[in-house]
């Protein structure tokens, strides 16, 4: 196998089909994101058949206009980079079977990506990229995790959440509150509204040793709430307020935690919810105080997107030049990142 240059990346893992083509040596050279959430409004969350579908719609036409916004033809390609895992696995086996059906035309490495590896990595598309070794805690709709990342490949699972993530727990308590779909993105906003002085939430699992997480007693804890305070306006706001803080809380104690044991002073942090200006803004300043540094890509590159994939492809090639084209479509619902090998 020679040089690899220039890499295709597909990411279909949930409800939005991203697709981008990265170059090693002049950068990301097109981006192209469709996001499912209109689709997926009318049933306020996402239905996996339903995003599946859209997927193959949507797949191969967004493939087309990356090439044509990066200047580019099929046999500019190097290779070609598919979300393996984790999740949906519907939406995961349209996007790895196009994948190696263009490495298969193409007669290119496909290369399976791990989906929080890319997020991880998504900061190092960043003109402000960090070096390894750092601390990540990547936090999002399906994943909370703190991950202790001394180089490619080489992350250890330092803590997770032991039921739901913080970004579905943002998701549940946006529909207790009556907000419309997005629901997580919607509660920051809402929470903007709130009187943060009106209700105090537990800050979970903060009083014991160990880095993990736990949200659904916090969700129930909201659910009370609301069942014993008015519906007005003002009261919801105050409510999304303190439930924001109480997550943002949580999290800025058990990543100050983990700095603290591993003796790092580097922290990034990418996933969906990494987009949230209050979860930035808290541990930007934690970082400051310790005189620290603290790494997350552009909001665009937070949620699902084809660049981090792409990235990641090509950096697994880099790394490993062993990487065959091996045409076996496998994609993993479930996948812990300390499975992860190189």
């Amino acid at each position: 196998m020679g040089k690899i240059k220039c890499v295709l990346g597909i990411e279909t893992s949930c409800d939005e089909t991203g697709i981008a083509v990265y170059d090693g040596e002049k950068g990301l050279l097109g981006n192209q994101l469709y996001s499912q959430a209109k689709l997926h409004a009318n049933y306020g969350g996402i239905v996996p058949e339903l995003a599946s579908r859209d997927h193959v719609r949507k797949t191969v036409p967004l493939i087309q206009a990356v090439l044509q916004e990066a200047k580019l033809n099929s046999k500019d390609i190097d290779a070609v980079a598919y979300t393996a895992g984790p999740g949906l696995v519907g939406a995961l086996l349209v996007g790895a079977t196009v994948g190696c059906a263009l490495a298969f035309a193409w007669q290119i490495p496909a290369v399976p990506v791990h989906h929080m590896e890319g997020h991880l990595l998504s900061p190092m598309l960043e003109n402000f990229a960090p070096s390894f070794p750092f601390i990540a805690l990547l936090v999002s709709g399906g994943h909370t995790q703190l991950i202790s990342a001394t180089d490619i490949g080489r992350y250890q699972l330092l803590g997770e959440s032991i039921d739901d993530a913080a970004g579905e727990a943002f998701d549940k308590v946006a529909k207790l509150l009556d907000l419309d779909y997005p629901n997580g993105a919607m509660l920051s906003c809402f929470a903007k509204q709130g009187n943060a002085k009106r209700f105090i939430f537990p800050r979970p699992m903060t009083d014991r040793p160990g880095l993990n997480f736990s949200f659904s007693g916090l969700k129930t804890f909201v659910a009370n709430t609301i069942r014993t305070n008015n519906n007005e306006n003002q009261t919801r706001a105050d409510i999304a307020r303190a439930f924001e803080d109480a997550i943002i809380d949580t999290l800025a104690i058990k990543c100050k935690r983990a700095l603290d044991q591993s003796g790092l002073a580097r922290l990034v942090i990418a996933g969906g919810v990494s987009a949230n200006h209050t979860l930035r803004s808290r541990l930007a300043e934690m970082m400051r105080q310790r005189g620290g540094e603290i790494f997350y890509a552009r909001p665009e590159f937070c949620t699902d997107n084809g660049a981090m994939i792409a990235y990641t492809g090509w950096v697994r090639l880099k790394t490993n030049s062993d990487i065959k084209n091996d045409l076996n479509i496998t994609v993993r619902p479930r996948w812990s990142l300390s499975e992860l090998t190189y």
